[in-house]
């Protein structure tokens, strides 16, 4: 099966509103004739409805990079998939590690929020992935298969075919270190052969896997002619025009 790439920008805690829309506004214009690969910009709250208006219509997609999984209430600072939708969101990241590290996320707490996303028709992209720490003890498959069972325990096959699964190796996160193609392709198999133990081929092999860490225009041509990665979640590249638009350009054949 032929899966579309797809090419996300996580902007984490960066870009004020303006800078936000120099930025997609530079990225728009250079990939305005670009079919072939989904492209998804995600950043901070305070700018995705300015930004959701610059996007509107083109071939860029939304994401927010988190969410609650109550729609309304006594929730003082948070957000919810409803106020996503709202803003532009088609998509919306959870459980990034950076997320499970410092603000406690848990398979329990991506699980709600997937099925919250999912509810408002947004697109979720799960990130799975080990720290440095589990990969030299050889867990990285331990951990990986933690993640992928737990985190989207409970969900039919067509829900399935709504997400995109990220691996992001944590040690790999803004380091410079990148897995090379094998370790990733090693890791994106395992995650397909996950996803048909838990419910069948048509649904492991319809799932986009993203990987990030690290990516850049200089090794995107490789990781994405693995068999099993379908595009990337891209963090720090993502903040420029030309970094993000030369990754998107490596996914073209």
């Amino acid at each position: 099966m032929a899966r579309k790439p797809i090419i996300a920008g996580n902007w984490k805690l960066n870009k004020t509103i303006k800078e936000a829309l120099e930025l997609v506004g530079g990225i728009k214009e250079k990939v305005a004739d670009v079919k072939d690969v989904d492209i998804v910009v995600g950043p901070v709250f305070t700018a995705l409805s300015e930004v959701g208006k610059l996007t509107s219509g083109s071939n860029i997609g939304l994401s927010a990079q988190n969410l609650y999984w109550e729609e309304a209430g006594a929730f003082t600072g948070e957000v919810s998939a409803t106020l996503l939708k709202d803003a532009g969101c088609q998509y919306v990241i959870i459980g990034h590690s950076e997320r499970r590290q410092y603000f406690n996320e848990t398979n329990e707490t991506v699980n709600k929020k997937i099925k919250a996303a999912l509810a408002q028709g947004l697109t979720p992209i799960v990130c799975v992935g080990e720290n440095l720490e589990e990969r030299e003890g050889e867990k990285t498959f331990d951990v990986v298969r933690d993640h992928v069972t737990n985190s989207l325990k409970g969900f039919s096959a067509d829900e399935m075919k709504k997400m995109v699964i990220a691996y992001e190796p944590v040690w790999a996160i803004g380091t410079g270190k990148t897995a090379t193609p094998d370790q990733a392709q090693e890791v994106h198999a395992f995650i397909r052969k996950l996803l048909n133990e838990m419910h069948d081929e048509s649904v492991a092999e319809s799932i986009r896997l993203q990987y990030g860490g690290s990516v850049k225009p200089d090794n995107i041509k490789d990781l994405i002619s693995q068999k099993d990665i379908d595009g990337a979640l891209v963090g720090g590249a993502g903040l420029k025009v030309d970094s993000f638009v030369g990754i998107i350009q490596g996914c073209l054949s």
